[in-house]
């Protein structure tokens, strides 16, 4: 039977040893005796959180400056399934070129992080911009995370809308068919555009969050 002293001498050597690992740089075990707290998600209906980024077309945003405008944040990845849907079947081209034609501020979003499905260089996300024809007001590279979990962004698509005040007024998905499959965009109810529409004619939104549904993003595993 271990003695008192003895199990005393041994929680202590543990406690030093978990020490010295943090001290040296070694941060693994504690990061797993000691899980870091979730970021907290934005609330609907407060202010949407600020953010600096650079485009892929070396632009700086930052969405402070955007007030006065109404924004999307829209999530992406270009392998994903369920984006190649509103992709492929011209949904979110059609959405993009609708509103920022009526002055939204169109901001799609990259948060896979390198080695991850989904990453891309700058040069490779304008290809594929191109090839899709797609029509964003910006395209921001986030690899490591940090835009993404500001917002909790959970799927791609998955969608934010924000007002000329900068208050969040819609977050989920882009509509009421979670799935992947091209023709289902046919008699779909768009959240997004409702959302739009409301928040463009100063009106409230009717539906202002839904559950995003398609592909889990690809964070950085150190992202927080």
């Amino acid at each position: 039977m271990t003695s008192p002293v003895s199990r005393r001498r041994f929680l202590s050597r543990t406690a030093l040893a978990a020490t010295a690992l943090a001290a040296t740089g070694g941060g693994g075990l504690l990061s797993v005796l000691l899980p870091r707290p979730a970021r907290a998600a934005p609330v609907l209906g407060k202010a949407a959180p600020d953010f600096s980024a650079t485009d892929i077309a070396g632009r700086a945003v930052r969405l402070a400056d955007l007030r006065g405008n109404t924004v999307v944040l829209e999530w992406t990845n270009h392998l994903c399934p369920f984006v190649m849907k509103h992709y492929g079947g011209g949904n979110m081209q059609a959405l993009q070129r609708d509103y920022t034609g009526k002055g939204v501020v169109w901001i799609t979003v990259v948060s896979s992080a390198e080695g991850q499905q989904g990453h891309v260089t700058p040069a490779e996300a304008q290809r594929i911009v191109d090839e899709a024809k797609a029509a964003p007001t910006h395209k921001i590279l986030d690899p490591k995370g940090t835009i993404g979990r500001a917002y909790a962004a959970k799927t791609t698509p998955h969608m934010f809308v924000i007002d000329p005040a900068g208050v969040l007024v819609y977050d989920g998905a882009i509509d009421d068919r979670p799935t992947a499959r091209l023709e289902d965009l046919d008699g779909a109810t768009s959240y997004v555009r409702a959302a739009l529409d409301a928040t463009l004619a100063g009106r409230p939104v009717a539906v202002p969050a839904s559950q995003p549904y398609g592909c889990t993003i690809k964070y950085a595993k150190d992202a927080v």
